[in-house]
């Protein structure tokens, strides 16, 4: 064959081969196949020039064909340098982009490229091959430089490989060493070419198939002898157990972990499959995939594992083997129960949590529809003075002998939980429930720590279940309000729900709503009950809160005060009070002068908001003096934080403000505070006036009040005086202000006008 044609097939041949790699490479998803794309494209060029001059028989193609054939090359280094960049993570410690490089290969381009206007680089002589006219080149010094800035650049490139290759694994090194390898190959083969002084190129073969190579190994290759390696390695270090089996399901590998399950070795695999079916009982091997759970084992001692199985076909579909793994979940199981267990029991008593405990509550009703159950909300009462006294340490112990109590008289058809703090639930069958027998208990119940004795006050309320669809929450919330009605803590244990409780509680829920429309409309308002001196004289009066309802009529304050006190609303209700009693004192403003009104203050005032610059605010706003509005306290204020609550007094007292306390006697601390209580006026309570007519023991008591208010520079008032001969007795002790039936009942506004100014 002409040598001609030979080497123009060969490069065709390899033209092609490129053109399809580079396309193939632009379409792959690896993130190295733009690289290769333009390696791939970069090295067309110089083999279309040989192609060129290989078939030229004229000087000017030939010509052509070496300008095409440098250029390319120095495209083609350029082409190298970025795969290179790409392919071995960067060049250079600093993984910078090679621009130095891409500027010289440029300035070589431009020297080559003045050949024409310089001839410089290199020329071209006529030489005879195979009998035919060839044009071989003659290299000249900008050739030359050409040659070196290629080589140079090319002998880098190699560096950079044989560097990636002794520091990669072993099992990494097979990707670079072969490309090393080719590179070495088609540089001495191009350098043999240089010397040889031979008029074809054949080192150009070499580049094309360094290209189709690059292709294979970027995009195609996989190391299966590294995958082979690595797996293998993953297998034998994975903490489970892992068996391979053959299509027969003898066991052909099993790593460490899986040979000390079964208790075996590399030389006797063979018992793998019988020391598996004695621990996990015959499996569905034969099957493809499947995942089984087996306990070995009961109780705290149980071991669970979980097995997962896979098989593997051959590329014809047949089966090849199998593999299985076997993890020891123990642990995780033990402490996913924990976290269940944690999540529905108290951790301090072990009984159920709150919202567990209306769980089985619930499942309790929709299984047993035709049983009746009672829902027991147990308090203790007081408990915070255990806490105060004995220590929370002690508290804590109080908690857990409750709990040991209930659990000792429940059976296994009740339920029972914490439901917080110092509160428990009980549901029970309402067959079981032996109030006798349970009251007996709670009349003597102690805790003990083994040197402190405390008896515990419990209560008990109990809600008959009767709709077993409402909410188990409300059911528990009905058996806390039959609390309510125990009036004597320590002979009463037990108490229960009935209609009147309920209504009572929807007759406050309802008040409740209707409560700013009442005060906007002025349905409650003040009623002014008269305070006189000791000749009978009307001095002041007290407001006392009504309601005129437009449905119900006249409201007793009993009927609405409790359930306002109750529920916090008291204090809108206060805060109407003080103005409308700051309005009446305005309106009397220099024509009854002499008059003052006393205003109620609740405990719950002082928790929502700062009460002294709320009333000096309304003072300041009707231009009333302070004086003329009295501000009217309980005993029961100074029980919680006296210290605050004298400091508020006090502020009083200096904003210019008449300071009485009412109720005194009905509390425990009066005698204890009244030394440093800064009041005023002392409101003597009439619970003292019962059977005081000719009871020596009531008139010793007041008398020695009287006595001690006046010592102290205390004015005293006495309520609740009904008879003449209470008030004569009175005043012979020494009080000089009286409120009570004797006078007046409270009255209306307009009613108090008339009988205060006749």
């Amino acid at each position: 064959m002409d040598i001609r044609i030979a080497y123009s097939t060969a490069f065709t041949s390899l033209v092609i081969s490129l053109s399809i790699c580079a396309v193939l490479a632009y379409r792959s998803p690896r993130s190295i196949g733009k690289s290769v794309t333009m390696l791939c494209t970069a090295l067309i060029p110089p083999l279309l020039g040989n192609l060129i001059i290989v078939g030229a028989s004229v000087e000017a193609r030939s010509v052509i064909g070496y300008y095409t054939y440098f250029l390319g090359m120095d495209l083609v280094m350029l082409a190298l340098v970025h795969f290179t960049n790409a392919y071995c993570q960067g060049i250079g410690d600093g993984k910078q982009k090679p621009t130095l490089i891409y500027a010289i290969l440029g300035l070589d381009a431009v020297q080559m490229l003045l050949n024409p206007v310089f001839h410089h680089a290199f020329c071209v002589e006529p030489v005879m091959v195979d009998e035919k006219l060839y044009f071989r080149l003659v290299p000249l010094i900008g050739q030359t430089i050409h040659r070196v800035v290629d080589y140079s650049i090319f002998f880098a490139v190699i560096l950079i490989f044989l560097i990636r290759s002794v520091r990669s694994a072993k099992l990494y090194r097979e990707r670079y060493t072969v490309l090393l390898m080719t590179m070495l190959a088609v540089g001495l083969w191009q350098t043999f070419y240089i010397l040889s002084r031979k008029p074809i190129d054949r080192s150009m073969i070499g580049y094309g198939f360094f290209g189709v190579i690059v292709f294979y190994f970027s995009i195609y290759y996989r190391p299966l002898r590294l995958l082979d390696r690595m797996l293998s390695g993953i297998a034998a270090e994975i903490p489970e157990a892992m068996f391979v089996f053959d299509p027969t399901c003898r066991c052909i590998w099993a790593n460490a972990p899986g040979q000390r399950l079964t208790g075996t070795d590399e030389k006797h695999l063979e018992q793998v499959t019988e020391r598996l079916t004695q621990m996990f009982g015959e499996s569905k091997r034969n099957e493809s995939d499947w995942t089984e759970s087996r306990v070995i084992g009961s109780g705290e001692s149980a071991q669970y594992y979980a097995l997962e199985h896979h098989s593997v076909n051959d590329d014809k579909n047949i089966l090849a083997g199998s593999f299985l793994f076997v993890r020891d979940t123990t642990e995780e199981q033990r402490r996913i129960k924990n976290e269940i267990y944690s999540s529905t029991h108290d951790s301090l008593t072990d009984l159920y949590t709150k919202q567990y405990l209306y769980t089985c509550i619930r499942s309790m009703l929709t299984a047993n529809p035709s049983i009746e159950y009672l829902a027991i909300f147990a308090d203790v009462k007081n408990f915070k003075i255990v806490n105060d006294v004995f220590s929370s340490e002690f508290g804590d112990l109080a908690l857990q002998q409750i709990a040991d109590w209930i659990r000792d008289d429940m059976d296994e058809k009740c339920v029972y939980g914490r439901l917080g703090g110092d509160t428990f639930g009980v549901f029970i069958p309402k067959p079981l429930f032996d109030a006798d027998s349970i009251a007996a208990e709670l009349m003597n119940f102690t805790v003990t720590d083994g040197v402190f004795t405390h008896h515990l006050l419990i209560h008990l309320g109990v809600y008959e279940v009767k709709d077993p669809t409402i909410d188990v929450s409300v059911m528990f919330d009905r058996a806390h309000m039959a609390l309510t009605t125990i009036k004597d803590d320590y002979k009463t244990h037990i108490a229960y729900y009935d209609s009147n409780l309920r209504e009572k509680i929807l007759w406050g829920q309802k008040i409740t709503t209707m409560l700013d429309d009442a005060l906007r409309e002025m349905q409650i308002r003040p009623y002014l009950q008269p305070i006189t001196d000791a000749t009978g004289k009307v001095v002041g009066a007290e407001a006392l809160a009504r309601w005129i309802h437009p449905e119900h009529g006249f409201l007793s304050p009993g009927v609405f005060i409790p359930v306002f006190e109750k529920n916090g609303m008291i204090v809108e209700v206060d805060r109407h009070m003080w103005r409308c009693a700051c309005k009446i004192l305005a309106d009397w403003k220099g024509v009854h002068d002499d008059l003052f009104i006393s205003v109620n203050i609740s405990p719950k005032d002082f928790y929502f908001f700062d009460v002294v610059a709320e009333i000096k605010a309304l003072v300041q706003e009707y231009q009333i003096d302070p004086i003329k509005l009295r501000i009217e306290i309980t005993e029961t204020v100074m029980m919680n934080d006296a210290e605050d609550r004298m400091a508020i007094l006090d502020e009083f007292r200096r904003s210019g403000f008449i300071v009485e306390m009412d109720d005194f006697g009905s509390g425990y601390s009066s005698l204890n505070l009244l030394k440093d209580m800064p009041v005023d006026v002392l409101k003597v309570d009439m619970k003292f006036l019962s059977g005081s007519e000719g009871g020596s023991k009531s008139n010793t008591i007041l008398r020695s009040i009287m006595q001690l208010a006046e010592d102290l520079g205390i004015a005293s008032l006495t309520e609740g005086v009904e008879t003449e001969q209470q008030f004569r007795d009175l005043s012979a002790m020494g009080c000089r202000l009286f409120q009570g039936y004797y006078f007046a009942k409270p009255m209306p506004l307009e009613e108090f006008e008339q009988f205060a100014f006749k």
